[in-house]
């Protein structure tokens, strides 16, 4: 049982937030109920976070065995992309576009449009053990899941396919390449919350360091000493103005975590 202190402002992709002691999860009895964090891709650490814990580095790994693909929990999407392309494996072309660890990747049912990380899945191991696909209620951009998440297990089909890849690369051009938190709100029912955040005049609007990107009114982008409390304020404008103009309730895409803060 050990900890690692992390400083959020260099290990968060939107690089913001303080240093903090983290718990390291070497084992499934180690699991304390404390947040869990991954590799903070789509994390937003306030100054006064809960308590955190993290896998360990022991289960990053991916191998094959009985004709299936296992991934450890802690496996970054970037190493799960470079094994299926070195070993003509499909159906994992869409990770090397979305940055996250297998856990969160899981956890939140990641994906580009219809390509979702549920796709192929056959089981998960979690804390109070395996639980198969169909015991899990996989929706867009969330499941039903609140234990850590060990390993999973993915059914393996061969024929990794480039044209998909430039596919993907294709659909992420559009997004900005300075430090941000990914999508920052999940798509309402046949709508975009990018659309509904710039019909509301808030593409590009700043405020401190933070805004809403220019390139895709979706992502909340960090210019360089953005704040906690600048993100949410701009997260807080937009929910507010969506909600009086179109009567729709945005929900958060990114983990916002910060004790007694409820959005």
């Amino acid at each position: 049982m050990h900890s690692k202190t992390i400083h959020f402002q260099t290990y968060s992709s939107i690089r913001i937030g303080p240093k903090v002691d983290v718990y390291i999860v070497e084992d499934t009895k180690d699991v304390k109920d404390f947040s869990i964090i991954g590799g903070a891709n789509n994390l937003l650490v306030g100054p006064n976070p809960p308590k955190l814990m993290m896998l360990s580095k022991k289960y990053d790994y991916i191998y094959i065995k009985e004709n299936k693909l296992h991934i450890g929990g802690a496996t970054p999407s970037g190493k799960i992309a470079s094994f299926c392309k070195k070993n003509n494996i499909a159906n994992f072309e869409f990770l090397s576009h979305l940055p996250g660890k297998l856990g969160g990747l899981v956890f939140m049912n990641a994906g580009l449009k219809e390509y979702e990380i549920a796709n192929h899945l056959i089981d998960v191991t979690l804390q109070s053990g395996k639980k198969q696909k169909n015991e899990i209620n996989f929706q867009y951009r969330k499941t039903d899941i609140n234990e850590m998440i060990f390993e999973a297990t993915f059914s393996l089909q061969y024929g990794y396919d480039q044209n998909k890849v430039k596919m993907f690369h294709a659909m992420r051009k559009n997004q900005p390449s300075i430090p941000s938190a990914g999508s920052c709100f999940k798509n309402p029912p046949n709508d975009y919350a990018g659309r509904l955040i710039e019909a509301v005049g808030l593409k590009g609007e700043k405020v401190g360091d933070m805004a809403f990107s220019t390139q895709h009114a979706n992502f909340l982008v960090n210019y360089g000493n953005g704040t906690f409390e600048d993100a949410i304020f701009l997260i807080q404008e937009a929910k507010k103005r969506v909600k009086e103009h179109f009567n729709i309730d945005l929900e958060c895409e990114i983990q916002i975590l910060e004790k007694g803060l409820q959005l």
